[in-house]
């Protein structure tokens, strides 16, 4: 199954982009395109998906939490500019995805902008929501918008501001794409708002913006901001606000991650102790340091982030996604095995009864010799085996299908068709699309993915001390990525 034109343009799309801004990483995209074409073989995707729509090629930075936690302030104190709505309630209820641009500030675009534009990591987002809840993908626009910025903190990179999370908890597209920006992000930062000292009282929304993080893989991208200490400096101990929203993370099960206690100067209330204050204000200026130096870096952690996953989907493929395809067939096939058993033998004795205890049949035995009989009854006997064979096959298929669709909401249902083809034998023990050359593929992008590692780890370190020999051409492209 050959890709279609629209994958073909986002493949040109990309190398055009990664050629001017990170040249490392365009040597990835040939590894992505035959990792799509093994996909596509085993019946992973179609010919219009690719693994590349999965993946944001900026780096993305995500910032979740409580509504009046202190997000927006947040992020216009980052970019410099009073682009966010701010304030005590909940005064915005979509995602903002905030890019650079040079002229365009306080535009704000529709959701159908990110939608459409596999540039973005809301691509086709719409039809993923439809999924959870039919009809509600139309409605698009009512959770996303793209806001335009020219501050130069945005350059190279995307910022995501989240609606109050408490907001609006129970709304599924709302979870939805909150678990989709969170494994797409590079950085994710959380806030709390410290004024609320009742973490106990929040406990649905720890539980959704906190426990699953300890399943992760990546949970180090996940920085937990209480915001607004400075409140707390009027407390007999303010520690104890702290320690309280600690434990309470912990209570989710939190064992990865680390806790950063901030506020904004410009809109802290004074603190009269000058002991404590100076206090306050050395906690939070090392704190805030750490956090922006954090999203300073997630240039290099997304380089590293891409070239990782053509290992990581290429381990699932055969590590997960075969054995759950085999899965199924060796499930088909067993139940196939048992239902022709039960069927040829009704067969067989029906034929038996016709053949020697029917009296139907002594006339017949008159009109034909036994040799002609035993051929025509034998013909008749393989035609009926094999059409029964066949209708077992494909009623047996129906129930997988839904056995499919309720575990695994349908995802390996192509795969499973493509081995339930009339032509293809119950007895082969791969899925279609997997054998020699689809292994040896896979193998040679895991290879390519470590030299690329070893690129990226050339361009950030140098553990001999040696000065390297730079490449003029490579330096040209470096520049010119740098000027723009």
């Amino acid at each position: 199954m050959a890709q279609s034109s629209a994958i073909n343009e986002r493949f040109c799309n990309l190398s055009e982009h990664l050629r001017s801004e990170n040249p490392i990483l365009l040597g990835c995209l040939e590894s992505y395109r035959q990792l799509d074409e093994v996909g596509r073989k085993i019946g992973l995707l179609t010919s219009d998906e690719s693994w590349t729509n999965n993946i944001p090629w900026w780096p993305l930075i995500s910032i979740l939490g409580t509504f009046s936690a202190g997000k927006s302030t947040f992020i216009n104190d980052y970019i410099g500019k009073n682009l966010q709505k701010t304030g005590n309630q909940a005064v915005d209820d979509k995602f903002s995805v905030l890019v650079y641009s040079s002229n365009n500030d306080g535009v704000v675009l529709p959701g159908i902008a990110l939608d459409s534009d596999s540039r973005f990591p809301f691509y086709q987002m719409s039809a993923d929501i439809d999924k959870e809840t039919p009809g509600e993908g139309t409605r698009i626009d009512a959770y996303l918008q793209l806001k335009p910025c020219s501050s130069d903190k945005l350059k190279g990179k995307i910022i995501i501001d989240s609606p109050g999370f408490d907001a609006d908890a129970q709304r599924t597209a709302t979870l939805q794409i909150t678990e989709h920006i969170v494994d797409l992000s590079d950085l994710v930062l959380v806030f709390f708002d410290a004024r609320h000292p009742e973490p106990g009282a929040m406990r649905d929304t720890l539980k959704h913006l906190v426990s699953k993080t300890i399943l992760r893989k990546d949970s180090n991208k996940f920085l937990y901001i209480l915001n607004q200490i400075d409140t707390t400096a009027r407390e007999d101990n303010p520690e104890d606000i702290t320690a309280a929203w600690q434990r309470a993370l912990g209570q989710e099960g939190l064992s990865a991650g680390k806790f950063y206690s901030i506020y904004n100067e410009k809109a802290a209330s004074p603190i009269e102790d000058e002991a404590l204050a100076k206090r306050f204000k050395t906690k939070k200026d090392a704190d805030l340091a750490e956090i922006l130096d954090r999203m300073e870096q997630i240039e290099s952690q997304r380089s590293y982030r891409i070239v990782g996953s053509l290992e990581k989907i290429s381990s699932e493929i055969e590590k997960v996604h075969i054995p759950k395809i085999k899965e199924y067939i060796t499930s088909w096939r067993k139940k196939v095995l048992v239902l022709d058993g039960v069927s040829f033998a009704v067969v067989i004795i029906f034929m038996l009864y016709l053949m020697f205890g029917s009296n139907l049949m002594v006339s017949g035995l008159q009109m034909f010799n036994n040799v002609e009989f035993f051929i025509y009854g034998s013909v008749l006997v393989m035609f009926l085996l094999t059409a029964l064979h066949f209708f077992n096959r494909h009623l047996i298929k129906k129930t997988i299908i839904k056995t499919i669709i309720k575990d695994d909401d349908g995802y390996y249902l192509r795969s499973f068709i493509k081995n339930c083809v009339f032509y293809r034998s119950i007895w082969f023990k791969n899925p279609a699309g997997w054998h020699r050359w689809s292994k040896n593929r896979l193998k040679q992008i895991v290879e390519k993915s470590a030299k690329l590692i070893q690129k990226l780890n050339d361009s950030f370190t140098n553990p001999s001390g040696k000065e390297k020999k730079v490449n003029p051409q490579q330096a040209d492209e470096v520049i010119r990525s740098k000027q723009q």
